[in-house]
């Protein structure tokens, strides 16, 4: 009887790891206008556009994560963000859409000498996800602040978002990156993301993440890196890649002077 007991209790811990553990996407910055999760104040100017397609491999539990990003510059300190994940797990048959995130980020304090450039950011997802991937939509919104010192970019985010749902908590997520320009088209990347998830109450989530990106053109840059679980939770690592195409940037026009002899 205990050994019936003991694996009814194993089944329903597998569930119940399965409906309410997984980790929420929600909306993700575009490069080069982030590092990973991490958000930066700077955006696309007016009338710019960018698209990204990436995806991440994850270890523990095992899945891949397909993102397709797309960001729009409605001037040149607001820009539209919508991110659409993708799940599909390797152990089991239960692939599926997350909730589709959109946003709107607003930069209203510029850098300057010695002050940082400060943003926020307006989101909302749609519950149009799988079940398993989904909390019923959900809205909130965070705060985003950048400042460069040197060839180094230093940004911090703190968000809050409030389910769609009350059979989950809200979550809380803070994010701390930064890119180093190593050469003129090559960047590296660290960064520091934590959140206290929908199926938690207090910090449940901590992973360090490091890689790089190349800026193949002026209109392509490609992002690769890896994730590690500092909180001895799942998954305990990720591979990390995508590649943005953003909008050519626009050629100054050179007025040319001549003097009459």
């Amino acid at each position: 009887m205990k050994k019936y007991c003991l694996l009814l209790i194993l089944l329903l811990l597998s569930l119940y790891k399965d409906s309410y553990g997984f980790e929420i996407t929600g909306l993700q910055p575009i490069a080069p206008y982030g590092v990973f999760s991490t958000f930066s104040a700077e955006s696309l100017s007016r009338g710019k556009a960018a698209f990204s397609a990436g995806v991440e491999m994850a270890i523990e539990p095992d899945f891949y994560r397909f993102l397709f990003k797309t960001a729009y510059g409605i001037t040149d300190d607001l820009e539209f963000n919508m991110t659409v994940p993708y799940i599909h797990k390797w152990t089991d048959t239960k692939d599926g859409g997350e909730d589709i995130a959109f946003g709107i980020k607003h930069r209203f304090f510029d850098e300057g000498k010695y002050g940082p450039s400060i943003a926020y950011i307006l989101n909302v997802s749609i519950p149009s996800g799988r079940d398993e991937f989904s909390t019923d939509g959900r809205f909130g919104g965070g705060l985003v602040i950048s400042k460069r010192v040197g060839p180094v970019n230093g940004h911090a985010n703190l968000f809050y978002e409030k389910a769609g749902t009350g059979k989950v908590h809200n979550e809380v997520s803070f994010a701390a990156g930064l890119d180093f320009a190593a050469a003129h088209n090559f960047k590296i990347l660290a960064e520091l993301y934590g959140k206290k998830s929908h199926y938690s109450k207090k910090l449940d989530f901590l992973e360090g993440r490091v890689g790089y990106r190349i800026k193949t053109t002026d209109s392509i840059y490609t992002t690769l890196g890896a994730g590690f679980d500092l909180k001895n939770r799942s998954p305990e690592y990720r591979i990390i890649f995508s590649v943005t195409f953003s909008s050519p940037p626009g050629k100054k026009k050179i007025d040319k002077v001549y003097e009459e002899e």
